[in-house]
């Protein structure tokens, strides 16, 4: 005779994320101006700063990235030093706005996407803090940036007025995306010793008799 109950089904969903850590210092001693970090799954695999004036990898596999772009190294480096100027202006913009010209000051933000290798599906987002405080983010679904403080309206207008946004969602969408995925393939076995992000789906089946599945 049959023994009715419930079934539990494990369904192991991994996420995969990049992330650029910026950090953008003013009157800070025996600190870089600038330093930009690329995080894959927790570990770093490439960085710039304004003394090396140079994208670097920080993992031996990383050098691969050359084989789907030879010039990867050239327009990251480049990336690197445009920013760096771009980020002094930011902060020098935010302490006058802020009336706040003395002193250290750090401007950071974050940006990058996740990746369900599932669904496919890509999750982008982008945030900016200012003396550990948060300071401005951009909301995807609504393709606006969001203040986190009433000082920031004032950039929150000039950076929507400047195109901003399309140039975010093209790095989400397209450059994010794409370097990823591939990264995620240069790092496959280093990635597998140091642990993916699991999310575990657990469904309750129950007996035929007693209705549809639950998600608990």
């Amino acid at each position: 005779m049959r023994k009715e109950g419930a079934e539990l089904i494990f369904f192991i969903v991994v996420i995969h994320t990049l992330r650029l850590y910026e950090t953008s210092l003013s009157q800070v001693p025996n600190f870089p101006e600038y330093v930009v970090v690329g995080v894959l799954n927790d570990l770093e695999i490439m960085r710039c700063d304004s003394e090396t004036k140079r994208t670097e990898p920080k993992q031996e596999w990383m050098n691969r990235v050359t084989e789907d772009d030879p010039m990867f190294w050239f327009w990251t480096t480049q990336l690197c030093v445009n920013y760096l100027q771009k980020r002094k202006g930011n902060i020098e913009n935010i302490k006058q706005l802020l009336n706040q010209t003395e002193g250290a000051h750090i401007w950071q933000g974050m940006c990058g996407c996740d990746w369900d290798d599932e669904t496919d599906d890509i999750t982008g987002y982008v945030q900016f803090a200012f003396d550990g405080e948060d300071f401005i983010s951009l909301d995807p679904s609504t393709e606006s940036w969001v203040a986190a403080k009433s000082e920031a309206v004032f950039t929150k207008m000039r950076w929507e007025r400047s195109g901003q946004i399309q140039r975010y969602k093209h790095y989400i969408h397209k450059v994010c995306n794409v370097g990823l995925k591939n990264f995620v393939r240069y790092g496959e076995k280093t990635l597998r010793r140091t642990g993916e992000k699991r999310h575990t789906c657990k469904i309750k089946t129950a007996s035929s008799n007693k209705g549809p599945s639950q998600l608990l």
